[in-house]
């Protein structure tokens, strides 16, 4: 690892505590049986309760340096999420219309499902940028999981950010990290048919139910979209 290495390690351990809407429980790490109120004790089998206790010392200290790491990495990717979104604004606003070509060039919307390319015009990458915001400040605010198909996809763009990072500068991060941040973040994913079998899908269309102007619904009565987010496609 070399100094810019070390540089984006300690500034990305320095914003972990910025990550005030998930505990680092909920990026998985096991605190130790001492720190755990009686309450939170009940909820472990004693036999879990003593392979966590046995965790050698240096052992736990890499985990929590791992998940804070990971904390850090979450907090600064929502940013550049963000940024990059204002960017693809930018570029859209230079097209005549959105090309498939087109947006296999932008930075977030070419994560999004590619079948549907040439609909990621002005209008809706401003309504996706609402949602973005919306999402990424629940990582602040304490974590509410996607109420829209449109927050889900936020929620995979910005794991793929952060994994653009960790591959970046080699981030020595928890194994399977990515699975266990979506298992947290994400309640039975709804986003995922849009991109089974793209090709085909691409051929023979999408459900209509699975379709642009439906990402911005609420999944159900519980479920809040932003106002701008929720108006008119049109």
């Amino acid at each position: 690892m070399d100094a810019d290495d070390d540089d984006i390690t300690d500034e990305l351990l320095a914003d972990a505590g910025k990550l005030t809407g998930l505990g680092l429980e909920l990026l998985g790490l096991d605190p130790h049986p001492d720190d755990m109120t009686p309450e939170q004790r009940l909820q472990f089998d004693p036999e879990d309760l003593e392979e966590m206790a046995a965790v050698p010392p240096e052992e736990r200290q890499k985990a929590a340096r791992q998940t804070r790491l990971l904390a850090g990495l979450l907090w600064n990717s929502s940013s550049v999420l963000i940024d990059q979104l204002f960017r693809d604004l930018k570029t859209l606003d230079t097209l005549d219309a959105p090309t498939p070509t087109a947006i296999a060039g932008t930075s977030v919307l070419s994560s999004l499902p590619p079948q549907f390319a040439s609909e990621y015009d002005s209008r809706f990458t401003q309504k996706f940028l609402v949602v973005a915001a919306d999402v990424t400040a629940s990582l602040v605010r304490g974590w509410i999981a996607p109420g829209c198909l449109a927050a889900e996809l936020v929620v995979g763009c910005l794991l793929d950010q952060a994994e653009i990072t960790e591959e970046i500068y080699g981030l020595d991060l928890p194994e399977d990290w990515r699975a266990q941040v979506e298992e947290v973040l994400v309640e039975d994913a709804e986003s995922a048919p849009l991109y089974a079998d793209s090709t085909v899908a691409a051929a023979h269309g999408a459900p209509a139910e699975l379709g642009v102007r439906h990402w911005f619904e609420p999944f159900g009565a519980g479920d809040a979209v932003p106002p701008y987010a929720g108006s008119s496609m049109s």
